[in-house]
């Protein structure tokens, strides 16, 4: 069974090397020298903050494991962390719209790297702050960042088209080439050098702080509405008015919550899936597998984006498909193949079935972040952009705490078929979403050509 895994690994990385060095010009997009030194300084810093991100992962539990706590225990800390990132996280949202971007920025690698120096204690409490103070740092980094991004290429006058390459450039590195390197570079730490289950965390606020310094030297301040009139409860009902009063927002918050939540759900549920008799899986290994197609999708995603001919809102209904049909084979597996009650022994053949779903779905995760980016940066109103990308987060954090709560409450089977529902549902509602964008568009186009016109029934 080793062959196998070394196989799907050999297969995505030619093939994704392939759609890298196969590229022609109509799926390049020609862009300037200047545009060129502002990607690769954010994807720099990108890259490094994911690095402190990702080395974390992996050795969480097993640090926690590691000071006697439990199961029961250990899940507490977990729903902290994402009952911390939903209570707070739509707070330091409008915090950075208001008081700058670059400033909240600075804020997630301090905030960071206090919740990694926690991990040194193996005291309960100082172990939960840790857990508040990552689940803050989580919101920041899914928010703040990119609001900077938009916001800066904006402000600098790029062509919008050329957003989509930063998009998926920081994708295909942070979600995938950092997350393997660091994962390998965490297990250096840990196993060959045994330097201890803290070690990966003392490593990433190294790189937290490298980054950190980057962007207090090299970035510019940008802010959403900084008036001085608008305080934080006032900046709340407008980024709740602007998502009830544009369906576009509403529905792309939805989307997004949906596909998250089970993609979050997926990552508590693959384990058990693969090695239901706690068959001997190499974790490790099949962690950078899944990363290799997060890699293949971001360039496939690269590719859908520099042609101008694909909508997002159109080839992402094929992706929620798919996404959706992939995590259902653990359900379809479970009914066709009899299942092993030998315990032990190596990955059964369900499990290889299983396996290469997943590995689809992860792919589907790879197009997912950059197109989700793409469709923000269009619909999302710039003067509450990170405020309205902590409000999707919130019915995202109280999911997965609800699943954590009651993750032995119900069959992995029923869990991987309400994540199937859920995309399902996010396919039909990007269609909804497609329905009135294109709308919206001929009515715009409509009204540029008779401005005296009445605007047509939405």
């Amino acid at each position: 069974m080793e062959l196998f895994y070394m196989m799907v690994f050999g297969s995505l990385g030619a093939v994704v090397a392939a759609l890298e060095l196969s590229k022609s010009n109509k799926d390049r997009i020609n862009t300037s020298t200047v545009f060129d030194s502002f990607k690769n300084n954010y994807l720099l810093v990108y890259s490094l903050m994911m690095a402190g991100d990702w080395l974390q992962g992996p050795y969480v539990y097993y640090l926690y494991t590691t000071y006697g706590f439990g199961k029961g225990e250990i899940g507490q800390l977990f729903i902290a962390g994402f009952g911390s990132s939903m209570l707070f996280g739509t707070i330091v949202g409008s915090l950075a719209d208001k008081q700058g971007r670059k400033r909240a920025c600075v804020t997630y690698c301090i905030t960071y790297i206090l919740s990694c120096i926690t991990k040194h204690s193996p005291e309960y409490k100082v172990l939960m702050l840790g857990r508040v103070l990552g689940g803050i740092a989580t919101s920041l980094l899914f928010s703040a960042f990119e609001s900077w991004l938009v916001a800066e290429h904006n402000k600098r006058g790029f062509e919008q088209q050329w957003l989509s390459i930063t998009f998926s450039k920081a994708i295909f590195l942070g979600n995938g080439l950092v997350a393997i390197v660091a994962g390998l570079f965490g297990n250096l730490l840990v196993d060959t050098f045994s330097l201890g289950p803290v070690a990966p965390f003392d490593a990433a606020s190294c790189f937290l702080a490298i980054g950190m310094f980057i962007i207090l030297t090299t970035w510019t301040e940008n802010f959403g509405d900084s008036s001085e009139s608008k305080d934080l409860l006032t900046q709340f009902k407008g980024a709740a008015v602007a998502i009830a009063s544009d369906e576009k927002i509403a529905l792309l918050g939805a989307i997004q919550s949906l596909f998250e939540g089970s993609m979050y759900t997926f990552v508590f549920l693959w384990t058990p899936a693969l090695s239901p008799n706690d068959e001997e899986i190499p974790h490790g290994f099949i962690f950078a597998t899944f990363m290799l197609a997060s890699m293949l999708g971001s360039s496939v995603a690269s590719r859908l984006l520099a042609r101008g001919t694909t909508k997002v809102e159109a080839y992402m209904q094929v992706v929620f498909v798919i996404s959706s049909a992939s995590l259902l084979l653990p359900i379809v597996t479970n009914f066709l193949v009899e299942p092993s009650k030998v315990k032990g022994g190596s990955i059964s053949f369900a499990g290889c079935i299983q396996l290469l779903g997943f590995c689809a779905f992860e792919a589907c995760v790879g197009i997912f972040w950059p197109s989700v980016m793409k469709m923000r940066s269009q619909y999302i109103p710039e003067e509450a952009r990170s405020t309205i990308m902590n409000f999707f987060r919130i019915p995202l954090n109280i999911f997965v705490c609800i699943v954590l709560y009651n993750v032995d409450a119900f069959p992995i089977t029923v869990m991987f078929g309400m994540c199937s529902i859920f995309l399902a549902v996010a396919c039909v509602l990007q269609r909804r979403l497609m329905v009135i964008a294109d709308k919206t568009t001929k009515i715009e186009v409509y009204q540029m050509k008779d401005p005296e016109t009445e605007p047509l029934a939405m």
